[in-house]
């Protein structure tokens, strides 16, 4: 016979929480970087996370990226939208200086950002010039640790902070070339971060979402193939969606992620699974 759950005393905290995604993410505000055009990961993350209840603060890259971005800004009703190339001293200060004075603190930060000049990108990994090496790592990797110096003041406990990784940081993946090191660099620095940050209630995570039709990854040589291998082997014979990530990065800002830290998150319909 099922026992009415509101006539055990005390109620178990496991059977008590039962609150869905969206009421979890209502009140939570966080930063989501590199949102570039409306097809972007950035963009599907703030989206989502803004439709589960989340206020959001965007960037743009410089003022030709502006008039791509301010709309989607309006669209989704974000509440800030600020300046930021990782590149140029200054500005991710400026960023969090007005967090700070706007809202007082943060539950997330998204980092969706990646570069690697074009000609270090194409060729082989042992003819990477050390100044487009450099800038892979800035852009991609260390900016990441950045905006953690920078968040780490401003987060609430139980914040997350989740930047977005590719397969080919765990696997040789054709035409990925040196930004697989440079992305297992940033796997390797998710780890660490999780660890440092723990004590604080802070969580670290990197997504890993499948081959995407974004304007960064048109940059890889040969895309169309890496589109087709992902259709091909993946168990669904399929590619995910941004609205897929963004669903699995508000898992990650949620409650229902508080027991993990430090792990990568695979969302490509399987294919890392597949030999």
């Amino acid at each position: 016979m099922f026992t009415d759950p509101n006539s055990i005393d005390p109620l178990p905290k496991v059977w008590d929480e039962n609150t869905r995604i969206g009421d979890m993410l209502k009140g939570k505000r966080g930063l989501v970087v590199g949102v570039a055009n409306g097809d972007s990961i950035a963009f599907g993350c703030a989206a989502k996370l803004r439709a589960f209840g989340a206020d959001i603060a965007l960037t743009y890259l410089n003022d030709k990226a502006r008039p791509h971005v301010e709309p989607l800004a309006r669209q989704i009703g974000a509440a800030l939208l600020l300046p930021l190339d990782v590149t140029q001293p200054g500005q991710m200060q400026a960023v969090f200086d007005n967090i700070r004075t706007t809202w007082g603190s943060l539950d997330f930060v998204i980092h969706s950002i990646a570069f690697a000049p074009r000609d270090d990108l194409h060729g082989r990994i042992v003819d990477c010039s050390q100044p487009g090496f450099l800038q892979a790592m800035q852009v991609s990797c260390h900016s990441f640790i950045e905006m953690a110096h920078h968040a780490e003041g401003l987060m609430n406990p139980g914040a997350a902070l989740i930047t977005m990784s590719y397969h080919g940081a765990d696997k040789v993946v054709d035409n990925y070339n040196m930004m697989g090191p440079v992305k297992a660099a940033l796997q390797s620095t998710v780890r660490y971060m999780a660890k440092e940050l723990g004590e604080r209630g802070i969580r670290v995570y990197a997504v890993s979402p499948g081959p995407l039709r974004t304007r960064a990854a048109s940059g890889i040589a040969h895309f169309d193939e890496l589109i087709d291998m992902a259709v091909t082997r993946s168990p669904g014979h399929r590619l995910v969606d941004i609205a897929e990530v963004g669903r699995a990065v508000a898992f990650l800002v949620g409650g229902g992620a508080s027991g993990m830290t430090g792990d990568v998150i695979h969302v490509d319909a399987g294919l890392h699974n597949m030999a």
